[in-house]
């Protein structure tokens, strides 16, 4: 082995190290951007590692590496651009996009190292295993990504989509998978099996996501997320290369984890969820003309007046606040009540948005203090305190009727925003959430509804409490 070789290996080792300690720091808002830092350049290192072990071994030509440089500056601009151009509310889609973007990766690395091998002896199968499995679940990654990313951008339809025949053909589709596989390692780097393999994998990805409503998109992002740390780590098992083996592994545990929260908070299961969604928050239904003679609504004024003068405040944050990128409107209110000696907190319902830690990042963008930012379990024993509970925008996280029995949302863990003293709602109309159920808490006594686009509310609140303070 020679020393550029030894020395590689070292950085490759050392890398998958950052990878996990940047994955820890990752746990903590507080560190959470210091963990992505240095992830990123142990990533960068891996792929220097890479490039120097490829130089050693003299694996490719000149034109190889004018196309891979090439590529790599593409990737890289691309990259860039749109991860500082994307609006925080385009931000689930351009992670599913980065979802089957890395999924489609895994299967191609696959396919081509299973061609380019020609030997059948080095292809036993302890390589042809984890390639069949690498190709199918990279594929289904990059296909259902892409219909997520539809759903949640509306090109294609957010509410649950199902045709008849459905289950039979995803029967047939998983048929196909072990069909392939078998063929793979009885006769590697076929090609015909690989084809077979791929198309089976893209096909069950579509049908996979279809019948997945809007209310399920969190969990979704996290299963696909999970999907793709696996496939990468099965191509590292066909590439030989430990590195790749760990990132995967720790991206496809992490996302695995997460989707279990995601459900939990939700109270429904992975595979009802996989079976079939429901609910979308993309068609905005008007409630009926009873439910909107029980709400009372307030002005701008009267609801400065209430923050202007309480104790203590809990905003809730949900994809309202997001659609009418407030945030910063809202951080301003917060630092004027703050000035005020008013208490302010922020409750964070684990499936607020549309994907995990969506408020979190939408507040961080505002400079909100990370500590005021509370989790659901934190934060719910704190409303029978709270003066004022604010709700921008969150709609079946906060409706009481989760409590009952006998409706779509039933069971599922919710911020106790209704023990609040006062209550206000900032929304557009009495439009119903991705679960398409009326919000017991709206009719609530003690609710005042303000209807105005969030970004438009909150920068009338700010001028009529300065008004007070002044």
């Amino acid at each position: 082995m020679s020393t550029t070789e030894t020395t590689a290996r070292y950085v490759l080792l050392a890398a998958a190290c950052c990878f996990v300690l940047g994955l820890h720091l990752m746990n903590s808002p507080a560190t959470a951007r210091r963990g992505n830092t240095l992830s990123a350049a142990a990533m960068a290192a891996a792929v220097a590692a890479t490039a120097a072990l490829l130089v050693d071994a003299d694996a490719i030509t000149a034109t190889g590496w004018i196309v891979l440089l090439t590529a790599a500056a593409l990737g890289s601009a691309a990259g860039l651009y749109a991860a500082r151009t994307v609006q925080m509310t385009a931000m689930p889609q351009l992670v599913s996009l980065f979802n089957a973007v890395g999924g489609g990766a895994a299967a191609l690395l696959a396919v081509d190292h299973l061609i380019q091998v020609h030997d059948p002896d080095a292809l036993a199968s302890r390589f042809t295993i984890p390639g069949a499995l690498d190709i199918v679940i990279g594929a289904v990654t990059f296909s259902g990504s892409l219909v997520a990313a539809g759903k949640l951008q509306g090109v294609v339809p957010g509410r649950p989509i199902v045709f008849r025949g459905a289950r039979a053909v995803n029967v047939a589709l998983a048929v196909a998978f072990v069909a392939g596989g078998a063929w793979l390692v009885a006769d590697p780097g076929s090609v015909p099996a690989l084809l077979v393999l791929l198309a089976a994998g893209l096909a069950f990805g579509v049908t996979m996501v279809l019948p997945i409503g809007g209310a399920d998109m969190p969990v979704v992002i996290s299963l696909l997320n999970a999907f793709t740390g696996t496939a990468v780590a099965m191509a590292g098992f066909v590439l030989d290369e430990p590195a790749l083996i760990i990132a995967g592994a720790l991206v496809g545990a992490s996302g695995g984890i997460l989707t279990k929260l995601m459900a939990d908070a939700m109270n429904r299961s992975i595979p009802a969820i996989v079976v079939g969604g429901f609910g979308t928050g993309d068609e905005a239904q008007a409630a009926g003309a009873e439910a909107a003679a029980q709400v009372r609504s307030v002005t701008a004024d009267d609801v400065a007046i209430q923050l202007a003068y309480a104790g203590k405040v809990i905003v809730v944050p949900g994809y309202g606040l997001a659609a009418a990128q407030a945030q910063h409107e809202l951080g301003e209110l917060a630092e004027l009540l703050a000035e005020r000696g008013v208490d302010v907190s922020y409750a964070i319902h684990p499936v607020a948005g549309r994907m995990p830690g969506h408020m979190n990042v939408l507040l961080a963008e505002a400079n909100v203090p990370y500590p005021l930012l509370r989790e659901m379990e934190d934060i719910n024993s704190e409303f029978p305190q709270a003066d004022v509970a604010l709700v921008i925008g969150a709609n079946d996280v906060t409706n009481p009727a989760a409590r009952r029995p006998g409706n779509a949302i039933s069971g599922m863990p919710i911020l106790d925003v209704d023990r609040a003293r006062s209550i206000v709602v900032v929304k557009r109309s009495m439009g119903h959430g991705y679960a398409g159920i009326d919000n017991e808490l709206y009719a609530d006594p003690k609710t005042g509804m303000l209807f105005a686009d969030a970004k438009h509310a909150l920068a009338e609140l700010t001028a009529a409490v300065r008004t007070f303070v002044t």
